[in-house]
Parts: C-alpha cells; sequence; structure tokens
C-alpha cells in the first residue's frame, strides 16, 4: 500500500494536470516556458517522426506542412475555420486555430429546433413504449421533425477535414473547439494537434426501444471521428465532457438522456493511425476502433501511447479486428465528476492488442481483474503494466475470474515504437507535464506547466 505521503504527492501530480487542461478547456492559454533551447521547426509544420507508431508507416504522416503561404490559414471563429477546411484545392493546408472556437457560433438547441415541428415533450409522448412499443424504432411526423433539426445542428457543428491537412492549436491562446465535431472521412495524411475538445452534445438524441433489452437514447457526435481515414496523428490534445456532465443529464423512459458519443473513435476502416500524448478525461465512451464486428480486416492499426486517461467510464479504448499497440499510457480509475471506471481497455471480434509499460493508478473501490474486458475473441500481449507502480501481470488478473478469457498471444510484432520506455514507474508524474493540450510551444518544444 502506498504510504500516505505518496499518496498526497500522486494525488496534488493528477489534480494539477487536470487543473491544467480543465483551463486550455475554458479558453484560457496555460503559461509556456520552452525546455529546450534548441530552435525547431514552426509547430505547424512539424511531421510525425520516423517510427512513430502505426501513422509512421509507408509514407508517413506529414499533414499540411508542405503549405505555401496562400494555404496557411488562422482562423478564430466557426466561419473562419469552415471556410479554411472547404478551401477548394487538393494541395495541403495549414489550419492554425486561434482561440477557444464555439462550433454552435452562438446558435442554440432551441434555434436549431425552431421551424421544424420539433419539441421534445411531443417526442417523449409520441414515443413513450407505453404508446409507441419496444419492438421498432421510431418513425413518423416527430422523427422526420427531429431529423431535421439534428441536420440544422450537424451544419454548424460537423468541421470535416480533408486530406494533407494540418490542424493544429496556436501555442499560448487557450486554443480549442468547443461544442464541435471534428471529422476526418475517407481522408489520408491529418494532423490534429494542440487543441482542447469539449463540451460535444448532440441537441437532439434518437430514442431506440430496441437497442438492448430496457433501450437506448443514442448521440450522434464525437469530438474527434475517423472513418475511413489513413495516416492520422492525433498529438497534444485534450477531450472533455466539461463541463456538462453526464451525471447531470436527466433519464427518460428510464435510460440516460444522453448528448454525449464518443471523444476519438476510429471506425470504417480507418488505418495506421497514431494517438500520442492526448488527455482524456470526464467521458464515458471515450475510443471506439472498428464500428463492428465485421469492420475492415487488414486494417484499424493504430498506435496509442503517452496518454492520460482520469474519470474515464469505458473504451480506452474497445478494439475490434485489428493490430493496436498501447504503450506508455497513463490510467487513472478514480471517479470525476461522476465518471465511475467500468473497464480500461477491451478486446473483441479478433482485436490483436500488444499493451506494454503501461501505469494504472487504481482507485480503492476497483480490482485489478477489472481493468481489463472482452468477449472471448480478441487478445492482449502484455509485459511491463504496472498497477500503482508494482509491475502486474494485468491479463493473467482479468482472465482469473473472467468466463470470456482473453487470448495472450498475438499474430503481430510492433515494430514502429519510437519514444517506447521500458519501465513504467515514472509515467504517471511526466505525463502530467508532457500531455495534453496548451503544453507546446511554438516550436513544438514542451512547455512547463
Amino acid at each position: 500500500m502506498a504510504s500516505p505521503t505518496h499518496r498526497r504527492s500522486r494525488a496534488r501530480r493528477r489534480t494539477a494536470l487536470f487543473s491544467a487542461a480543465a483551463v486550455v478547456a475554458a479558453g484560457l492559454a496555460a503559461v509556456p516556458f520552452v525546455t529546450s533551447a534548441s530552435a525547431a521547426a514552426d509547430l505547424a509544420r512539424q511531421t510525425l517522426p520516423a517510427r512513430d507508431g502505426w501513422a509512421a508507416a509507408g509514407s508517413g504522416t506529414t499533414g499540411g506542412a508542405a503549405a505555401d503561404a496562400a494555404r496557411d490559414f488562422t482562423v478564430t471563429n466557426r466561419a473562419e475555420l469552415a471556410k479554411a477546411l472547404s478551401a477548394p484545392g487538393t494541395a495541403p493546408r495549414i489550419i492554425r486555430v486561434k482561440g477557444l472556437i464555439d462550433a454552435n457560433g452562438g446558435s442554440t438547441c432551441a434555434d436549431y429546433a425552431a421551424g421544424t415541428g420539433y419539441s421534445l415533450s411531443a417526442y417523449l409522448k409520441a414515443y413513450d413504449p407505453a404508446v409507441w412499443g419496444r419492438s421498432k424504432k421510431p418513425s413518423g411526423t416527430q422523427e422526420d421533425a427531429r431529423k431535421a433539426a439534428a441536420a440544422r445542428q450537424a451544419k454548424n457543428i460537423v468541421f470535416r477535414v480533408p486530406s494533407h491537412t494540418t490542424l493544429v492549436g496556436v501555442p499560448g491562446t487557450g486554443a480549442g473547439i468547443k461544442g464541435g465535431s471534428v471529422a476526418v472521412q475517407n481522408a489520408d495524411n491529418v494532423i490534429i494537434r494542440n487543441l482542447a475538445f469539449s463540451a460535444t452534445e448532440d441537441c437532439f438524441p434518437q430514442w431506440d426501444p430496441t437497442d438492448g433489452s430496457k433501450g437506448e437514447w443514442n448521440s450522434a457526435y464525437d469530438s474527434v471521428t475517423l472513418r475511413g481515414a489513413t495516416h492520422v496523428w492525433a498529438d497534444h490534445n485534450t477531450f472533455t465532457d466539461t463541463p456538462l456532465h453526464d451525471s447531470a443529464l436527466p433519464a427518460y423512459f428510464g435510460r440516460k438522456y444522453q448528448v454525449h458519443d464518443g471523444a476519438l473513435d476510429i471506425t470504417n476502416g480507418s488505418d495506421l493511425v497514431t494517438v500520442e500524448r492526448n488527455v482524456f478525461y470526464s467521458h464515458d465512451k471515450t475510443m471506439l476502433i472498428g464500428s463492428s464486428d465485421t469492420d475492415s480486416v487488414g486494417k484499424l492499426r493504430v498506435t496509442l501511447h503517452h496518454n492520460v486517461f482520469r474519470g474515464i467510464t469505458q473504451r480506452a479504448p474497445l478494439a475490434r479486428i485489428g493490430q493496436i499497440h498501447l504503450y506508455n499510457n497513463h490510467y487513472d480509475t478514480a471517479k470525476v465528476n461522476g465518471y465511475a471506471h467500468s473497464y480500461s481497455v477491451n478486446a473483441r471480434a479478433g482485436a490483436q492488442i500488444v499493451a506494454e509499460y503501461n501505469a494504472w493508478t487504481l482507485s480503492s473501490d476497483r480490482k485489478v481483474s477489472q481493468l481489463l474486458s472482452g468477449d472471448g475473441t480478441g487478445a492482449v500481449a502484455g509485459r511491463g503494466n504496472t498497477v500503482d507502480g508494482a509491475v502486474t501481470d494485468v491479463v493473467a488478473a482479468y482472465n482469473a475470474s473472467a468466463s470470456k478469457k482473453l487470448k495472450t498471444t498475438v499474430n503481430w510484432t510492433p515494430a514502429l515504437t519510437a519514444g517506447l520506455q521500458t519501465s513504467a514507474a515514472a509515467l504517471p508524474a511526466e505525463l502530467d507535464r508532457t500531455a495534453g493540450a496548451g503544453v507546446l510551444t511554438q516550436q513544438g518544444t514542451t512547455a512547463r506547466r
């Protein structure tokens, strides 16, 4: 058991990390102090380093680094961001986000619904299971009205990123996107860096009485969604539901009226993705790799390293089919803002996960056997993982109590492992300083907090 002094020190480190992340999400800048004397390239023109995860495979990931001056945009609001993303042509582009952009642009849920005929009270009346039943999905007047209102919101908040793009927060400005959904769909060679994504909310969740045994409210927008995307590097971003947390959401028909979807989902045959030094906190369904148990075989190759997951209920990640490398991440199972830990990593539909040198900080209400999950077909090959600083076989701990056991051997060996640390002991303290939005300077060096 950790000493009281160690626990207080560890708590102070976690508080510092997530206080800083919350400041960035709120649109306030962290104060940068350059720790490297070398003047590296402009942050917006940096490319993924060699061997840095799956996104470094093949041609690598360069984003918009080669953009000329005419395609180097600085944006400060929703309209400017949309215009920069839709600029014609396929040549590389850089989009520098300066400050916090409100994706809704001042519009409210009531504004989107105005004139469509939709109202929540009418929707609830029309599709009450006592009236509508539970055997079919909603259809008819109110469902059509909901779709029309939802289309209005989507027009404002969904930002589609084309190939050969770097989307980057300007250091020192509290750069981020509030209420938005960044979609990389059927695009190649994209970099997303130094941005705080917060409050991605669906004004018009759909009731589906056929979802599970009790029905569910399903929302539509991830903060960042990759669908059929290749060569994507997501680096030094922060993802959170703050300020509206699930614990504050009402329930209708006995189910939570869920307005949040994923934080960063990688689906529909996406491939060659590196997710590095991001912070995920206060969220439920965090990261989905593979949209279904029949998503694209031979793709969904993803690397997650040096990320922080805290106050995360599940899916960090939930992985299907692909070859996924998890190394040097920090998982803190503490309950935050009402988000209670269920599991960290789920391997299903034949997923082949290599999990090495990750650090778990275990809250008093959780057990080592609860850190993983699976459907009996997925594999997790692990080594060097720690729980509260002690090297622990987390796969064996899960299998000892699970009816559907994880396989312990995989069909591949990671080769793209830049930065891999063969000890997880120092990770929690290191990632307090180096992960998330707001810690990079204009030259790409890490800032002190």
